[in-house]
């Protein structure tokens, strides 16, 4: 049985990183990017901005399972080449001026790509040296004295595309994932190449053909992950993992194959209890099979709770003009047909403009972005309506949840200033002979 509700319960209380853990780590992320670029040193007057990369931009950083795990946020430290330096000059330059602050002295260590900030509350965060040379990014490696090829935003577009693909239900697979590996300690791969496996197992040809494919989380788990051991199995020497962003470049050096079949055969049995689980007909003994993957605490947690999205349900001084389009059209996807929402930050002083996908649909308060259809098969002529939704505490207090569907302009744009923190989002609807034939969904979070 899928047991909806139970997996959003789970999620919400066991492996997403709770509100509290997500507020702490933005702040000291906003604390090292200000103690940089405050700085009178080349570090400081070559800094361009950080950028959330890897779990800390895709939102894939899970809960830390046992007492010894903790979570990490790697940000890419966006800076112009500096003359003179040599790739091992970046980690050694960047660490020294970490070691000359009394409040980083303590908590910094050096690494091949990286200078590590440890904190004593179970996280640590990740700068890595990032910039672009002749037209191409790279990463710097301290160990080798190498500039490493890396398409780090390409490849957070490339998940958000898959991820869209799913329904949006990509990273809770993902999430779902790293806590069934962490919780039950039988194998080990890295976080991002799970991502990639995980990630390439989306099919696009089952979701033109069956929109139910990635209807719902449980119904997405079982789906991607049977993929998933499909593809292992039909795969007994580990394939090359490749960089879905740089395909020159993989990920093969950070696995071995010892580890790949024994990652391959605890698939494989994970596999059936998915199955079992899914397609056991009596509720509680379906939750007793899902235990089996996730533990004691799964089914247990309140289904009635409501959602951060749902928070303002109820609250007699906030409006809710929230409008489904069902209210307005009949809803008829038509799978052949796709319309696709570009988002790009709109100039300003001091600040790079940038896809909203590339850097994990994450942004900063007071910019503006500009949505605009990127791309669409639908024939003309059709109708576009935009939905914009905000949810949280901050368009709870100043009563703008919003939600409207509205006619676009004619112009096939819009621009929305990032006034509230919180998870909000964009949908976009292509209605063609009185019905919904298209849609798609844009996520924005503001940090």
């Amino acid at each position: 049985m899928k047991l909806i509700k139970h997996f959003d319960a789970f999620l919400a209380n066991k492996v997403n990183l709770s509100d509290t853990r997500i507020a702490r780590l933005d702040s000291r992320v906003n604390a090292v990017g200000n103690f940089l670029r405050n700085g009178d040193g080349e570090i400081s007057s070559n800094m361009i901005e950080l950028i959330p990369q890897g779990s800390y931009a895709h939102r894939t950083i899970i809960n830390p399972v046992g007492s010894n795990d903790d979570f990490d946020a790697d940000v890419l430290l966006s800076m112009e080449e500096i003359e003179g330096w040599d790739a091992k000059d970046y980690v050694e330059e960047l660490y020294k001026v970490f070691r000359a602050s009394s409040t980083y002295r303590d908590m910094v260590s050096r690494h091949a790509r990286c200078v590590k900030v440890d904190y004593a509350d179970d996280f640590h965060i990740d700068v890595v040296p990032y910039m672009e040379r002749h037209g191409e990014h790279f990463i710097t490696n301290r160990d080798t004295d190498e500039f490493e090829l890396t398409n780090p935003e390409g490849y957070n577009t490339w998940l958000d595309d898959r991820n869209r693909l799913a329904n949006g239900r990509l990273v809770k697979v993902i999430r779902l994932t790293k806590y069934l590996r962490d919780y039950k300690n039988t194998f080990s791969v890295k976080s991002v190449i799970l991502s990639i496996l995980l990630g390439n197992r989306v099919n696009d040809a089952a979701v033109w053909g069956d929109d139910n494919e990635y209807k719902d989380v449980p119904t997405a788990f079982k789906n991607i992950i049977d993929a998933l051991d499909d593809y292992l199995q039909d795969n007994e020497l580990m394939p090359s993992i490749d960089d879905p962003s740089e395909p020159s470049e993989n990920f093969n050096h950070r696995w071995d194959q010892d580890q790949y079949a024994n990652f391959r055969t605890y698939i494989h049995l994970y596999r059936s209890w998915v199955d079992e689980a899914f397609d056991e007909p009596d509720a509680e003994q379906s939750k007793v099979k899902w235990r089996k993957l996730f533990g004691d605490k799964f089914g247990t947690y309140d289904v009635s709770a409501k959602k951060a999205a749902e928070a303002h349900l109820g609250l007699s001084d906030v409006r809710d003009t929230n409008q489904d389009i069902e209210q307005l059209f009949p809803v008829r996807l038509d799978p052949t047909l796709r319309i696709k929402i570009g988002a790009r930050l709109q100039r300003k002083q001091g600040f790079r403009h940038y896809e909203l996908s590339s850097q994990g649909n994450v942004v900063q308060r007071n910019r503006t972005i500009s949505f605009r259809i990127a791309s669409h098969n639908i024939p003309v002529p059709f109708d576009l309506y935009w939905k914009v939704r905000n949810t949280g505490q901050g368009a709870i207090d100043a009563d703008a949840i919003r939600g409207q569907i509205a006619l676009d302009s004619g112009a096939r744009t819009r621009s929305e200033p990032t006034s509230f923190r919180g998870h909000h989002y964009v949908e976009v609807y292509a209605v063609k002979n009185g019905a919904c034939v298209a849609m798609d969904h844009q996520d924005v979070i503001i940090k």
